[in-house]
């Protein structure tokens, strides 16, 4: 990847946050589906809705920065994804809802550091409109991953320690 400047960089992380978001809508209806531990379902398919919001959101800054919403795949999420995809095809019950959690927790982990960064760069060149909407998400990917740690130390509480 060669960027020739830091607002082709600001442009190539918000496509890369637009691909991401895109992904973990379809990602999130599936551990939601998945999951069979009720908070944590319920927390995925909560955070599911949330992240329609996030991409209508990107799409706003997109239009607000005078660019087109274009997708740029990102290999982290995707490699969540394929890896998320073999481990549920060969495991279940309380070991695949486990899991579930760990990649929610790994998948906000990123989408925290990824928005950190990109909110960082749209006011440090000049978007502070794009910045108040990129950090109002960031806000609510903490608060997402706040809420999949309660589900998953109560599933460790019930589950691990019941064991």
């Amino acid at each position: 990847m060669t960027t020739d400047s830091i607002d082709e960089l600001f442009i190539e992380g918000l496509q890369e946050l637009y691909y991401t978001e895109q992904q973990l809508v379809d990602a999130l209806e599936i551990l939601a589906d998945q999951t069979n531990d009720e908070a944590a379902s319920q927390a995925f398919s909560e955070h599911r809705d949330e992240t329609m919001g996030h991409v209508e959101r990107l799409e706003q800054v997109f239009e607000q920065i005078g660019e087109e919403p274009q997708e740029k795949e990102e290999q982290v999420v995707k490699a969540l994804i394929n890896e998320h995809e073999q481990f549920a095809q060969e495991n279940e019950g309380d070991v695949l809802d486990r899991y579930n959690m760990e990649v929610g927790q790994k998948t906000e982990h990123y989408e925290i550091a990824s928005y950190g960064s990109i909110t960082s760069l749209a006011e440090k060149t000049g978007h502070d409109e794009a910045a108040d909407v990129l950090a109002e998400t960031l806000r609510e990917e903490e608060q997402a991953l706040d809420e999949v740690t309660q589900a998953t130390e109560q599933f460790d509480q019930q589950k691990i320690a019941g064991d």
